[in-house]
């Protein structure tokens, strides 16, 4: 499933952070949803739950950092991204772990490392199921609170990124990587989706001073779940966030649950999807458009890049 032609990532394969505590990340994501385990070489591995597809990495450091993103393409088109990059002019630089002939690191104009690689196809290929949650008459249709199951995401949908400028990080990706502009608010916001058909955004952008991950999004199959996951989380602790609410841009409904260190894990769901042969008419909204149609009002810090501090 490709756009013929094209020059562009198909997925968002992965992303790497350090945090000072890999017990306490395995406890957060573990809460929340999803399958953390060590890999037995200090690397915390977090997966939906019966899945083998590895979405975040987790290593210790000092404080809180988005250390990469990686981003999964075609092998054919391997030697175009890098025959692109010198029309551009834009120089690959060394990943993390050293020299790495079979992928391409750049970093994008805040500063984050970006990795293009060759993978499987992790994005989805149409709308993710959503049940309305209509029921039938003549019959209970929400399940007793003491039976209702733990939510398990299935998979991770989204990344949003802090940035030191929407409008320069929209011209990094959308010609280095192929991403396409699905939706942006001024220079405030920017929701980028995938040429080869993807959800509304594969990486949304937020103006900052500076890089930083503002939040992981997770997708789920019903609002249910999504209220289901928020209160478990705020049971075990996890009480500051965001939501629950509908989005504008994306249209999905969310609910964000503040991690350990200041950033978010958001459960969500019924995003937009934007097909492989659709030319989504991309448009610059007022602020008022650019979070929410309904829900609770943002918190004052929701757009603090604690990376930063």
């Amino acid at each position: 499933m490709r756009r013929t032609g094209v020059l562009g990532v198909h997925s968002l394969d992965h992303f790497c952070i350090s945090v000072p505590d890999l017990s306490e990340a395995k406890a957060f994501y573990t809460e929340f949803g999803l399958d953390a385990r060590p890999d037995g070489n200090g690397t915390l591995m977090v997966r939906a739950v019966g899945s083998d597809h590895c979405w975040i990495r987790i290593v210790e450091g000092e404080r809180k950092r988005l250390e990469y993103i990686s981003f999964a393409a075609f092998s054919e088109d391997m030697p175009r991204f890098r025959e692109n990059l010198v029309d551009l002019g834009v120089a690959p630089v060394e990943g993390p772990l050293g020299a790495d002939d079979a992928s391409i690191w750049l970093r994008d104009p805040a500063g984050i490392l970006v990795q293009i690689k060759v993978a499987e196809r992790s994005a989805p290929t149409e709308k993710s199921s959503f049940d309305g949650g209509g029921g039938g008459f003549g019959q209970r249709n929400a399940a007793s609170r003491s039976t209702a199951p733990k939510v398990h995401p299935r998979r991770l949908a989204h990344i949003a990124i802090f940035t030191a400028g929407v409008l320069d990080a929209i011209e990094f990706y959308t010609k280095t990587l192929g991403l396409r502009l699905s939706d942006q608010s001024a220079d405030a916001v920017a929701f980028l989706h995938g040429a080869h058909g993807s959800e509304h955004h594969m990486l949304a952008l937020l103006g900052s001073a500076g890089g930083g991950l503002h939040h992981s999004s997770w997708d789920v199959g019903s609002v249910d779940e999504v209220g289901l996951g928020a209160m478990h989380m705020a049971d075990k602790g996890f009480d500051r966030g965001w939501g629950m609410g509908r989005h504008v841009l994306g249209s999905n409904y969310f609910h964000y649950v503040r991690d350990p260190w200041g950033s978010y894990a958001e459960y969500t769901a019924d995003m937009d999807y934007i097909p492989v042969d659709l030319e989504w008419p991309a448009a610059n909204h007022a602020p008022e458009d650019s979070m929410y149609l309904w829900g609770p009002s943002v918190p004052e810090d929701f757009v603090t890049n604690f990376e930063l501090g």
